[in-house]
């Protein structure tokens, strides 16, 4: 039986009068990718942010890896972020710094590694992402889609078991998108990570996730396969998707 790396159980969370989350349940397992849905302002980022330490919830269980997220030392939280990658939406890359050196970054503030093992391990992220050969460019120098790729490499740096990806397709032309979703595929097929994304469109979707979780009133209103879930007849998935989802989710995988 998988286990279950990532959980949520009735987590509630508020800012001032806005209650964003209701009693927000799902759980990921391992090496899978979650996909979420939902409309502007129903808390997708918020969600990661909750997973990742970077906000406490009200009320409720944020469990990682079995470890309660509210219960967590400020060492015990750093060293479980260690074991975390994320993506950023505009990739937040440090300007000064190359693209070497951006991706370098994790290692040289967080362990003892040697210089000549921190190389070998940018290059060979860098080789995964397919951007080899880019150490010394800077992020001036490079397209958005580049940018994509090199906040991944940097994510994917500290070889986590789990990666967050904050609209992966942001800013990106559909030919550039595509090649980010194959990339994140691909590297979940490869390091076997556990996943999440939040995203709302439907080529990426189809493409990286194992299950996709619709978002609503802060509230999971489904967590089902991504063909169960644009072939759905349920009222609310069709009014947010359109009347024709299906036929576009179909002519993808044509």
């Amino acid at each position: 039986m998988e286990e279950t790396i990532i959980k949520l159980r009735d987590v509630h969370k508020s800012f001032g009068s806005n209650h964003v989350l209701r009693g927000l349940s799902f759980e990921v397992k391992q090496g899978k990718t979650l996909a979420i849905m939902g409309p502007s302002g129903t808390g997708k980022s918020v969600v990661l942010r909750h997973i990742i330490g970077l906000m406490r919830a009200d009320s409720g269980l944020v469990e990682v890896e079995g470890r309660d997220m509210t219960r967590l030392t400020g060492k015990e939280l750093s060293s479980l972020r260690k074991r975390m990658g994320f993506l950023f939406q505009e990739g937040a890359l440090i300007n000064w710094l190359s693209v070497g050196d951006n991706v370098a970054l994790p290692l040289r503030e967080n362990t003892d590694m040697k210089e000549a093992e921190i190389k070998r391990r940018v290059t060979e992220k860098l080789e995964l992402v397919r951007i080899p050969g880019t150490w010394d460019r800077m992020p001036s120098q490079i397209s958005g889609g580049m940018k994509k790729r090199v906040g991944l490499a940097r994510a994917l740096i500290t070889d986590p078991d789990i990666v967050l990806y904050d609209e992966p397709n942001a800013g990106l032309d559909p030919e550039i998108s595509r090649s980010i979703n194959d990339l994140i595929r691909d590297v979940q097929q490869k390091m076997r990570v556990t996943s999440i994304v939040v995203e709302h469109r439907i080529p990426c979707i189809r493409t990286v996730a194992d299950e996709v979780l619709f978002l609503e009133g802060g509230q999971a209103l489904v967590q089902i396969p991504p063909s169960e879930f644009f072939n759905s007849d349920i009222p609310r998935l069709v009014q947010f998707l359109g009347p024709d989802a299906s036929a576009r989710a179909s002519a993808l995988d044509q």
